[in-house]
């Protein structure tokens, strides 16, 4: 059999394990000539190590594929480059709960393929009890971290305690500020911006008053990328607080749009956090 090896031709010992035997591997494969080893004291020679098969990747998820093909609108693309600020696609799926007192959310490529993740944290026991009792925690301030595919965070958020209007304080894992997401209205159609260093660098809107579906902006104006809602099905729609979101980007942004397009699409649930009307 024919095998790629960078292993030179020549004589190795035997693999079969015949002793104190040399068999030939002709650069490709193991050969029928054989002799005695005449230095079978010395070290012998190593004999080719076997060829490396790449692990391939799993199939594509069907349930996902259909999220964001079909109830998001996004065309099938090729893949990307495997990373939460290199991915043309992210899938955010909200783990569904009967009883939510954690937010916790998955994170997907296109095909299905985990990312990371995004968890709420530094919330204390006594929290949660209100959180189970009451609704007044969507006033209350919450911390997320995204985390990469090795649990590692990549970005720190924190929604400070509001009233009517969200603030989204985004940061890289060492402190170092990127920017904000500042809600900008109450009524209507609901927009954010993007700010970093006191400037505006973008901007999020509603394309409806509940809220559900997001176009995104550079400072320009010019569409850069897009939050679809997808629904969860009838089940989760009844029973569980789960939402599932896609995000679109439509080309490379530079630092530190892409960051915060990728924070605002990740966290989106959390910083509108929805009463029954569906506003922040």
């Amino acid at each position: 059999m024919t095998t790629q090896s960078n292993t030179p031709a020549g004589w190795y010992p035997d693999p079969h394990g015949a002793a104190r035997t040399l068999r030939y591997w002709d650069g490709a494969r193991w050969t029928d000539h054989t002799h005695a080893d005449q230095q079978a004291q010395a070290a012998p020679a190593q004999p080719p190590a076997a060829p490396h098969v790449p692990a391939q990747p799993a199939a594509p998820d069907p349930r996902v594929q259909r999220q964001v093909q079909q109830q998001a609108g996004v065309a099938a693309g090729g893949p990307g480059g495997g990373g939460l600020f290199s991915e043309p696609v992210l899938v955010v799926n909200q783990k569904a709960k009967l009883i939510e007192l954690t937010n916790e959310y998955t994170v997907m490529d296109q095909h299905g393929n985990q990312l990371g993740s995004v968890v709420q944290v530094g919330q204390s026991a006594l929290r949660k009890v209100v959180r189970f009792l009451a609704s007044i925690d969507q006033y209350l301030t919450h911390k997320l971290e995204i985390r990469d595919a090795h649990g590692r965070p990549v970005l720190r958020l924190t929604r400070p305690a509001k009233f009517l209007k969200s603030r989204v304080i985004v940061e890289r894992p060492d402190g170092q500020p990127v920017g904000e997401i500042v809600q900008q209205n109450v009524f209507g159609k609901i927009n954010f911006a993007m700010t970093a260093n006191g400037q505006q660098v973008g901007a999020i809107k509603a394309e409806n008053w509940r809220a559900w579906n997001f176009a995104i902006v550079d400072h320009a104006d010019n569409e850069v990328a897009r939050i679809t809602k997808t629904w969860e099905g009838l089940a989760k729609t009844l029973f569980t607080t789960a939402d599932n979101y896609v995000l679109q980007i439509h080309y490379q942004l530079p630092e530190p749009l892409l960051s915060l397009v990728v924070a605002t699409a990740l966290t989106v649930d959390t910083a509108l956090k929805q009463d029954s009307r569906g506003l922040g």
